[in-house]
Parts: structure tokens; C-alpha cells; sequence
């Protein structure tokens, strides 16, 4: 295995080891304005999740060796486990999004809470927040992790407060009944009908989901037979392992210089990807859309639009100094239409003093594959730019799905999920 040190461990720079004292002093004072700054964005809106940050010292629960200052960034997450390839398999999530996502389930002193991902500093943070009359359970896959969050909640205090468990989430927990708040600290491609039967009735679910290769953190909770959204966050975390784990389908296309470039297809990947061969040899195609932004504001939902609507949609990886990026500033999403490719591109608009988007796409079809990407930058422009989505999960076997008049409709394993954008599409 690659990676980081593992072992439980106190981090800090050779200056904080040689000045414990000073070390401390300086832990409190970043604790504090990781909290001002987590509640001036609202991130912390609640006194209890507050208390919890200023509580727990992030710092004793990551590797040896890290940083304050990294321990207490606001969007510094932490790798404490890599797989042979060097990938990610275990991590200690940014600050941001361990608030925001305490704060969607909505916990409370007695809450009885599953914590879906191991690491042992979020587990500390919700047995602070529940209190010494709520419950508290954090599993994990690999016992590694497992080991390591024991060893590291002992050790600061919260060994009889956490029941760690070393098993296939997938299946549930065993010995235990149902829970008011399931947090899932992993990329979940679909949600597992055995978290369904261990959430109470007015229960929270809470998780990272997948929807075609696009993640959004979702708040759900029961409404009849489906669960609905009621919260959304933008972030990243490791794959699911297990039997949750889904596996993306990924074509590497070469440009002539013999830099590669990778589709990863979530779902619906192309029958025939020989028809893709030698697209990077052609001239590019540039199309463009018409449609700004200013600078320093957020455009993520265009992404999520995609994943939803694009057909052919997939996410894209290129070596540096390839063909890819030579026409100016790109984003790792694209499309394929037959035999052309395209992806996200921008160009600078003097008269908004912003960005316009466009289209950049190669080979036999590629203004086909450029005009289709653009002309959902425009659909998502015209119908979902000022809007937030509110995402329905309907499990295998409940009510017939109505389908939404203003969104789309997603097959997953265990059930259908669907999206709309009120009043909007």
C-alpha cells in the first residue's frame, strides 16, 4: 500500500512537537476561526454542530505529520488510506462539508445515529452533538480503518461513546434497531434497501450520491413511499467499496503526440468505441453558446444538468500537454455523438466582464457532439440556472413512479430517482 502514515497520531509542524504548549495555543485559535468561517458562509448554523467543532481537535485524529493548518482548513480533506494504484480509498473529509452534512441530518441530543465511512473525527462529532443519551455506530468496509478510528476515538476520550464496526454497510448493521439519522461519508451510487429498513419512519438520510458521474450530498427524508430531497451540498469523496460499489466504464482515446485522454461513462457508454479512433487527429470544432457568467460565481448545477440531460455525457481526464486544453481554458465534461467528442470549454466576454461557455469537440461529428453540449448549456441557462433541483427516490416495489413534468427520471439499482427543477422546465 502507498500513502500516508495510518497510525493514530498527533499532527502538527517540528516547531508545534518541540512547543507542546504553543501547539495547543495555536490549535484553539485555528479551531476558532475554522468555526467563525464555517458560520460567516453558513456551513454552521446550528449552536450544537458550533460546539462540536469547538470541541473536537481535528488534529489528534489525523496521520502524524499533518499540519494545523491543513487539519483546519476549511476545505482540506485528508487521505489516511491509498490502494496499490495510489487511489484514494479512505479519507478524513474537509471541514465544509462535515458541517454541512451534520447539519442536514439534523441531529440532536439522544439521536440515534449510523455513520456510514469510517475516519473517527466525524464520529466524535456527532457522539458531541447527540450527547451522552443518543447512540452512535461508525462502519466501515476495511478493517484497517476500522482499527485505526478505534484506536483513535480511545484515545481521545470517546471509546464508550462510538461502536465501531468493521462490515459491508450494504447489509445493514447487525444487533442494532432503527436510526434516526443515517450519514453516509462515501460515494454512493444508489441507496441500499437494508439503510431503508433501519431508518425510522421520520428519519434523516443523508449521503453523497452518484448520478452519473456527477456527486451531490443529499439531505432525503420519507414522504409515503419515496424519500425526498430537502437539502443539497457540491462535494467529492472516495468510491464505495463493497457490494454498493458501481464501476464506471472508461475509453482512453490518444492524440497524436500520444497524450491520452479518458471517458468515464457512468452509465450508457457507447456501443462501439472504435468509432471514436482517431478523433484527436481531426481539426477542432468550436461552438458557442451565448451564455455568461460573471466572475467568482458558481456554475456547478450546469454539471448536474449535464449528468441529467446530455446525451452521451461523460467525464473527462487528459494528460498535460495534450490536445486537450490547447484552445483555452477546459472542464473535465464532455459528450460523445457517434463518431465526434465534445467538452466544456470558456472563453472571456468583454461586455459582462465574465466567462462565456462553449463547446470545443473533434473527429467525423464533432460540431454534433459540440452543438448537443451547447444547446443544454443553453436548456439548463433557460430552465434550471435559477433554480435549485429537489431529487425523489422511489425504492423498488413502492408506489408507481408519476413521471416529473419538470425533470427526468434515473434507473439505479434498488429503486428510480428522479429530478426536477421547479417551475422551471
Amino acid at each position: 500500500m502507498t500513502g500516508t502514515n495510518t497510525e493514530p497520531g498527533t499532527a502538527g509542524s517540528h516547531r508545534d512537537a518541540e512547543d507542546p504548549a504553543g501547539r495547543d495555543q495555536r490549535a484553539r485559535d485555528l479551531r476558532r476561526a475554522l468555526v467563525d468561517q464555517l458560520r460567516t458562509h453558513q456551513m454552521i448554523v446550528s449552536p450544537a454542530v458550533e460546539a462540536a467543532f469547538l470541541t473536537v481537535e481535528r488534529e489528534r485524529f489525523l496521520p502524524a505529520g499533518t499540519d494545523l493548518e491543513v487539519a483546519y482548513g476549511v476545505d482540506n480533506s485528508v487521505v489516511t488510506k491509498r490502494d496499490e494504484h495510489g487511489t484514494a480509498i479512505s479519507s478524513v473529509s474537509a471541514a465544509y462539508i462535515q458541517a454541512r452534512m451534520l447539519e442536514q441530518a439534523d441531529l440532536r441530543p439522544g439521536t440515534r445515529v449510523w455513520e456510514i465511512g469510517s475516519g473517527g473525527v466525524n464520529a466524535a462529532l456527532i457522539a458531541e452533538i447527540v450527547g451522552e443519551h443518543g447512540r452512535v455506530v461508525s462502519m466501515d468496509i476495511d478493517a484497517e480503518v476500522t482499527d485505526r478510528a478505534t484506536a483513535l476515538l480511545h484515545a481521545n476520550g470517546y471509546g464508550d461513546r462510538v461502536r465501531v464496526l468493521a462490515a459491508d454497510a450494504e447489509h445493514g448493521v447487525p444487533g442494532e434497531d432503527v436510526f434516526d439519522a443515517i450519514i453516509v461519508t462515501v460515494g454512493a451510487w444508489d441507496i441500499s434497501p437494508a439503510w431503508l429498513r433501519q431508518l425510522a419512519p421520520d428519519g434523516v438520510l443523508v449521503l453523497p450520491l452518484i448520478m452519473n458521474g456527477v456527486t451531490r450530498t443529499a439531505g432525503f427524508r420519507r414522504d409515503g413511499d419515496r424519500l425526498v430531497s430537502t437539502s443539497l451540498e457540491v462535494a467529492g469523496f472516495v468510491a464505495m467499496q463493497g457490494a454498493g460499489r458501481h464501476q464506471e466504464r472508461v475509453f482512453t482515446l490518444t492524440d497524436p503526440h500520444g497524450k491520452h485522454l479518458n471517458l468515464a461513462f457512468d452509465t450508457a457508454a457507447p456501443q462501439d468505441p472504435g468509432r471514436l479512433d482517431g478523433v484527436l487527429a481531426t481539426e477542432p470544432v468550436a461552438v458557442w453558446s451565448a451564455v455568461t457568467f460573471p466572475h467568482g460565481t458558481s456554475w456547478a448545477d450546469l454539471y448536474l444538468w449535464f449528468a441529467w440531460f446530455l446525451p452521451g455525457f461523460c467525464r473527462v481526464t487528459a494528460d498535460q500537454d495534450g490536445v486537450v486544453g490547447q484552445g483555452g481554458q477546459w472542464f473535465p465534461f464532455g459528450a460523445v455523438h457517434d463518431r465526434g467528442f465534445a467538452y466544456l470549454v470558456i472563453r472571456p466576454d468583454a461586455h459582462t466582464a465574465g466567462v462565456e461557455f462553449g463547446a470545443r469537440g473533434y473527429g467525423q461529428d464533432a460540431e454534433l457532439a459540440a452543438a448537443g453540449l451547447v444547446e443544454q448549456v443553453r436548456a439548463w441557462n433557460r430552465d434550471g440556472r435559477d433554480t435549485s433541483p429537489v431529487f425523489s427516490y422511489w425504492p423498488t416495489g413502492s408506489a408507481a413512479v408519476p413521471p416529473p413534468a419538470d425533470g427526468a427520471v434515473m434507473a439505479k439499482t434498488h429503486g428510480l430517482l428522479t429530478i426536477s427543477w421547479p417551475s422551471t422546465r
